[in-house]
């Protein structure tokens, strides 16, 4: 780890305690900035710029990527691993929330920020990358047109089970189970298992049309 990825763990941690109390800010930032150890003249120097260029976007987007990166190795270090498909999604997409609840309301706040027009664009971008960390640990390989509604369709499950969790207020306060949350992610996960069912019979019924495109080419070409 280098000096300056040093300086960013150390910004968020702050970060994550001042944003719950007063929102994703740049105010806030240079006060996580402060709070982390940056004085006056590395700040002057440009320190905190350096660190964090785009300012509260650029911290969001390392915080999402830290979180895919712990997501994705909870699942690699998983005794027992999950066998199904739909398991082995759900305990990704539950991992990575439930990794948010030391900061919850930290989150929930930066997806209010994140909802926000100007950073619509990096809330898209951060909800694929999530949904491309999950296919990715899950071995995915696919190219073609899956490669992008898997990622779509998972990116829409993420963001609505988040939502239904910053919405669960479970009542156990020392340790919530957010049944309600994991009930609603079964549903959207067999959801998604039922049309990717239906995508692969409605493939698997298409008729081949190497024929037909060869009787075309017959037709415009009679002579060949």
């Amino acid at each position: 780890m280098d000096d300056l990825e040093e300086v960013r763990l150390a910004i968020l941690d702050e970060m994550l305690v001042e944003a719950a109390f007063d929102g994703w800010t740049e105010s806030t930032l240079v006060a996580a900035a402060k709070a982390a150890g940056m004085d006056s003249v590395a700040y002057e120097r440009g320190d905190l710029k350096r660190a964090f260029p785009k300012g509260i976007a650029d911290v969001l987007d390392f915080w999402s990527e830290r979180e895919d990166e712990k997501m994705a190795a909870a699942f690699e270090a998983a005794n027992p691993a999950p066998e199904k498909i739909r398991d082995k999604v759900r305990f990704l997409v539950r991992t990575r929330i439930e990794g948010l609840s030391e900061h919850r309301e930290a989150a929930r706040r930066a997806s209010a920020t994140l909802a926000l027009p100007y950073y619509l664009p990096l809330a898209s971008r951060l909800a694929w990358r999530t949904a491309d960390a999950v296919w990715r640990a899950l071995g995915d390989t696919s190219t073609d047109f899956n490669f992008y509604t898997k990622r779509t369709t998972l990116s829409g499950v993420y963001l609505s089970t988040l939502a239904a969790w910053f919405g669960d207020e479970d009542d156990e306060i020392v340790n919530p189970v957010y049944e309600q949350t994991w009930k609603f992610l079964d549903e959207r996960i067999e959801n998604v298992m039922q049309f990717e069912k239906f995508k692969k019979q409605a493939q698997d019924r298409m008729p081949d049309m190497s024929a037909f495109t060869e009787f075309l080419g017959r037709m415009r070409y009679p002579g060949k």
